[in-house]
């Protein structure tokens, strides 16, 4: 017994430690797997019943992705088979509980199924408006997003089955409203397990080509089973992020993928994205007839306006008679110049009176006048004032007291006199 404990402690406590001189025995890594593939939860998977076998009381089958070449094989009792109303076939859409079970002995790793739910219709839909809403929530739907269509596409790239009737419905009615129109068609599968991903990979491709200046993909009519790639979200994602207008041509009118919700134009059929994505040749060369029509129509009358303006105006008197435009402005300046010389000498005589009586009162006003009338200015005389100041007039008989020397102008000329004293000040 010690020996085995000792045995024990000498193993490696992980697989990253085990060497060819130190290895575990095969059966502590059996234990270690089963452990952690014990602790591994149970999961809820959906995927497509591709076989089916019933061996007593075990029943075999193997799921197959919705979406993509991975299939996988799982165990389960037929009781849990018994309990569905209705049996499942090849070919089932199933959603299933998965518990992952090793078997320790065998080293085999199985897949037990505990519980499997058939995918009904109702379940589908449910399924593809909650993913409907979600991207809408996004904006992913939102008519900023989607881009004009070109009025005439240089080629158009067509996504569609191999050999369908959607595509010969769409290259039919497209050579026969514009027979010059090009094609650039990638042939896929439109419904299966790898529908989306080829779809997605003809998109791209398309989108990256120079001269691809629409796509269009379309399919016919289905089961909305058939239909469920066109709701797929990688293919949703795609259509949105192309730098391409796309157009959406699935199904007939009722047929409602989320496809059509992301396009950038929504047709009901592919014979009706035929007729949207180029112009019909005999409606065109028809509206270039009555275009032209109008031009010509505009011209005409354009002409013979102008015509009867042109008659018009040579029959107006300027025209006719040239002379009298003439003759009219020159008794027009004669009448000017007369009333201009007239207002002239008036204002000439005008401001003669207001100069002469302007110096008359001048004169009137001067301090000649005023010595004239006998009247005198006394001033200090040289000397008098104080050193460096001007001669002051002598306004107040304070300001001459006796012996004070004094200049008196007169108007015949000016004299010196001495002050004697004075009175006293008056107010005048």
């Amino acid at each position: 017994m010690s020996e085995d404990v000792a045995a024990a402690t000498t193993l490696p406590a992980t697989a990253a430690e085990t060497s060819p001189e130190n290895p575990w025995p095969l059966q502590l890594l059996s234990q270690k797997l089963k452990v952690h593939i014990d602790r591994a939860p149970s999961a809820w998977v959906e995927g497509q019943v591709i076989e089916l076998n019933r061996r007593g009381t075990n029943a075999y089958l193997t799921l197959r992705d919705v979406d993509a070449e991975i299939s996988l094989p799982a165990s389960v009792w037929t009781k849990v088979l018994d309990r569905q109303e209705i049996p499942l076939e090849r070919g089932s859409r199933v959603v299933a509980l998965l518990k992952t079970e090793f078997w320790l002995k065998t080293g085999r790793l199985n897949m037990s199924v505990k519980d499997i739910r058939p995918v009904g219709l109702g379940d589908l839909l449910a399924r593809i408006e909650r993913l409907r809403h979600a991207l809408a929530a996004e904006g992913l739907f939102s008519e900023a997003r989607k881009k004009p269509l070109p009025l005439l596409p240089h080629r158009i790239g067509l996504i569609t089955g191999r050999d369908s009737d959607a595509k010969k419905d769409v290259l039919r009615n497209a050579a026969l409203r514009w027979p010059a129109v090009e094609f650039e068609i990638r042939e896929v599968a439109v419904q299966g397990n790898t529908a989306v991903a080829q779809v997605v990979a003809a998109l791209r491709e398309l989108d990256a080509h120079p001269v691809v200046d629409v796509i269009v993909i379309a399919r016919g009519g289905g089961a909305l089973e058939d239909l469920l790639p066109f709701s797929s979200e990688e293919l949703i994602r795609a259509v949105s992020a192309a730098a391409t207008p796309v157009v959406s041509a699935i199904g007939h009118e009722a047929d409602r993928p989320i496809l059509d919700d992301v396009a950038d134009l929504r047709a009901s059929t592919p014979t009706d994205a035929a007729k949207r994505i180029v112009p019909d040749v005999v409606e065109e060369l028809a509206r270039v007839r009555q275009a032209r029509d109008q031009l010509r129509r505009g011209a005409t009358r354009l002409v013979e306006r102008e015509a009867d303006r042109l008659a018009a105006l040579r029959s107006r008197p300027v025209l006719a008679s040239p002379e009298v435009m003439v003759s009219t402005r020159h008794d027009d300046v004669e009448r000017l110049k007369g009333r201009s010389r007239a207002a002239v000498t008036t204002a000439v005589v005008r401001a003669t009176d207001q100069l002469a009586h302007l110096k008359a009162q001048v004169r009137a006003l001067s301090p000649q006048k005023t010595l004239d009338r006998g009247y005198a200015v006394v001033q200090l005389a040289d000397g008098a004032a104080a050193p460096g100041t001007r001669r002051d007039v002598v306004r107040r008989p304070d300001q001459a007291p006796p012996g004070t020397p004094l200049a008196v102008r007169v108007a015949g000329g000016r004299f010196n006199a001495e002050s004697t004293g004075g009175l006293e000040p008056t107010d005048n």
